[in-house]
């Protein structure tokens, strides 16, 4: 290589450098169509719902296993609402499946195993079925775990939203705007109802999205009519500047004779059910009153 070569190739090298350099220090030009929608509420919240955070314990590092090499279908139906409303990731919830199946595989196994050291022995057919079917109802216990808490903590969130409606409609009544009366009631209390709803209100207000939206939204992802309806009441005091004091309180109102007649009725229930056990014992006393009886008829 020529000395006027060797130049020109170092002078394009450096060259080179210098644009790539400067092309990286310039800022660069955003598709503003598309941090609009990414900000946007609705996709923000949907980030949210199904964002996938770094693994914390072993049943969420197995379910982040599983969710990549398992096959979507496996799952079945996915409690969304209720994974939401008891705030349980979604590596957790296919963690605990896969835990659950892999017990019911290795138990029988083991079983037989201990059982084969007493010298009792059994077909190989017979674990391996007991071992797949076990596999398979334990599958399903997690979905029920999970469907049990979420129907607890909707009752005990229905029970705290009765209260925020009463100091919403207070807040209102005492002169604060919609916003400052919703904000304000939800940090009265210090339950995770209340914890919840702060979070909601305080991300619509960074993202200016209006807070009966963003209690809409919630309402919809945890599957609570009730927090839907407070929305739209406080979207007519809102947008409108409709007197809302009365309806609030009617709204509480009726929400707590609702949960006091559900309580009601599963009291009934219990107490229908807890009169065949006490039939079943009278049947039993009487049948120990007359068996002497008849064992003497039948002797004589």
């Amino acid at each position: 290589m020529t000395g006027a070569q060797l130049a020109l190739a170092s002078g394009a090298l450096v060259s080179l450098g210098v644009v790539l350099a400067v092309w990286r220090l310039v800022p660069a030009t955003p598709d503003l169509n598309d941090v609009v929608t990414r900000l946007s509420p609705q996709q923000v919240r949907q980030q949210r719902t199904t964002a996938v955070e770094p693994a914390s314990t072993s049943a969420e590092r197995l379910g982040l296993w599983a969710m990549r090499h398992l096959p979507a279908g496996v799952w079945g139906t996915i409690p969304t609402r209720e994974l939401a409303l008891v705030r349980v990731s979604l590596p957790r919830y296919y963690g605990e499946k896969v835990t659950f199946a892999l017990l019911g595989l290795v138990f029988p196994g083991l079983f037989v195993a201990v059982v084969g050291l007493f010298g009792f022995a059994l077909p190989v057919v017979i674990p391996v079925l007991v071992s797949v079917a076990l596999a398979g109802m334990l599958w399903f216990v997690p979905n029920l775990n999970v469907r049990s808490d979420a129907r607890r903590a909707r009752l005990e969130f229905n029970r705290a939203l009765g209260a925020y409606v009463d100091l919403v409609a207070l807040e209102r009544n005492a002169g604060s705007g919609p916003r400052q009366a919703m904000e304000v009631a939800a940090g009265i209390g210090h339950s995770w109802v209340f914890t919840r709803l702060s979070e909601e209100l305080a991300r619509s207000r960074w993202s200016g999205e209006p807070p009966w939206d963003a209690l809409t939204g919630l309402a919809d992802e945890l599957g609570v009519s009730e927090l839907a309806d407070l929305a739209d009441i406080m979207r007519l005091s809102g947008e409108e500047g409709a007197q809302v004091y009365a309806t609030l309180r009617a709204r509480s109102s009726a929400m707590r004779t609702a949960i006091l007649t559900g309580e009601q009725g599963e009291a009934n229930e219990i107490s229908e059910r807890m009169v065949v056990p006490g039939s079943l014992l009278g049947v039993v006393f009487i049948a120990l009153l007359l068996t002497p009886a008849l064992l003497r008829l039948f002797t004589a």
